[in-house]
C-alpha cells in the first residue's frame, strides 16, 4: 500500500525547472533539471529505476530543499529524459561515471559551497557506491548524502522481485526496459537482439542478456557482486543516512546492513517498521516523512 499510494494518489505541483545538457567524456549527454533559488548550497537528486526527474517522490524533496535554501539538480540517468541517449550503452544500478561528471560540473561553477546528494533506490545505490568509491576524495566536495529505499545486496533485491508478491513491479519493469532496449535495437542494428523477450520474466535473466553484456560485465552475478554498494560502505567518509523501511517489498535481509553501520562513523543505518518502497506516506501532510527525514540529517550535518 504505502509503496503504491505516492504514485498514484499523491498530489504535487511540479517542480520549476531549467533544463540544462552536459556532455559526457564518452560523448554522450546528460539532462539535468535545476530549480534554482540562488542559493549557496544545492542537492542532487538521483531517481530510481526507470524513473525520471518529473516522479512525485523527486517533486517531493525538490520543493522540501527549496524551501529550506537549497538550491536543487534533479539528475536525468542516460535515456530516461524523455530522448534516447547517443551511445549503445544507457545507465544501471553500478553507473557511477556519469555521477562523476555531473560533480565535477558543478564544482566547475563555482557557484556552490557545499553539495549534498539524495538517491532513491537504484540512485541510491549509485549515492553510495560513488562515495564508497571517492572515499577520502569526496570530504570537502559533497557534504553529505542520503539514500532511500536501496537495494545495496544486488542479488539479494533482484530475488526478493522474483517472489509471487513483486509480480506486478516485475512485470513493469521488464515491460518498460523492453521498451527502452527497442528503441536500442533500431538505434544500433545488429548490436542487441530482443528475439525472446518475452521469455524473461526476472532481473537474473535480464542482467545476463542484456545489462551485463551492454556494460562490459561477464554475467548478471558479476554485475551484482562489483556494483552493490554495500561491498563500499566502508570506504565512505562523509555523513551519510541509509532509509530502508522494514516492509520494503523489494529488498532482501541483506540489503540492511547492520553491522557495516555499527562499525562506521560515517553511515548512518535507519530502518522504520512502515514506509514500502520509496513511500513513507504522512497523509494530509505536504511532506511524507522521507522528506522531512532527509532535510533534518542534511541540516544537521
Amino acid at each position: 500500500m504505502l509503496t503504491i499510494y505516492p504514485s498514484l494518489f499523491r498530489s504535487i505541483k511540479p517542480a520549476d525547472y531549467r533544463r540544462e545538457r552536459i556532455v559526457t567524456p564518452d560523448n554522450d549527454f546528460l539532462d539535468l533539471d535545476f530549480s534554482e533559488r540562488g542559493n549557496k548550497s544545492i542537492v542532487v537528486i538521483l531517481h530510481g529505476l526507470e524513473g525520471n526527474s518529473t516522479r512525485k517522490y523527486v517533486f517531493g524533496m525538490v520543493h522540501i530543499f527549496n524551501g529550506a535554501g537549497f538550491d536543487t539538480v534533479s539528475m536525468n540517468f542516460r535515456g530516461c529524459s524523455g530522448e534516447p541517449n547517443r551511445n549503445l550503452r544507457f545507465y544501471h544500478s553500478g553507473e557511477t561515471d556519469d555521477l562523476r561528471a555531473v560533480i565535477t560540473y558543478l564544482v566547475s561553477l563555482k557557484k556552490y559551497t557545499a553539495i549534498h546528494l539524495v538517491g532513491f533506490s537504484l540512485g541510491g545505490n549509485v549515492t553510495l557506491k560513488y562515495l564508497g568509491e571517492q572515499g577520502a576524495d569526496a570530504v570537502g566536495v559533497i557534504k553529505s548524502a542520503v539514500a532511500i529505499s536501496v537495494p545495496c545486496d544486488l542479488k539479494s533485491g533482484s530475488a526478493e522481485l522474483e517472489k509471487r508478491h513483486n509480480i506486478i513491479y516485475m512485470q513493469r519493469f521488464i515491460r518498460d526496459l523492453g521498451h527502452k532496449l527497442r528503441l536500442k535495437e533500431q538505434q544500433f542494428p545488429g548490436s542487441i537482439s530482443l528475439d525472446h523477450y518475452g521469455e524473461v520474466k526476472s532481473f537474473r535473466q535480464f542482467d545476463d542478456r542484456y545489462t551485463a553484456p551492454m556494460h562490459g560485465f561477464k554475467d548478471a552475478l558479476t554485475y551484482w557482486e562489483q556494483c552493490s554498494s554495500r561491498f563500499y560502505l566502508h570506504n565512505i567518509r562523509i555523513p551519510v543516512l541509509v532509509i530502508n523501511a522494514q516492509d520494503d517489498p523489494f529488498l532482501g535481509k541483506e540489503c540492511y546492513p547492520y553491522e557495516i553501520a555499527a562499525d562506521s562513523q560515517y553511515v548512518y543505518l535507519e530502518t522504520p517498521h512502515q514506509g514500502g518502497h520509496v513511500g513513507f506516506v504522512r497523509f494530509g501532510k505536504d511532506f511524507y516523512w522521507s522528506e522531512k527525514r532527509a532535510l533534518a540529517f542534511l541540516q544537521e550535518v
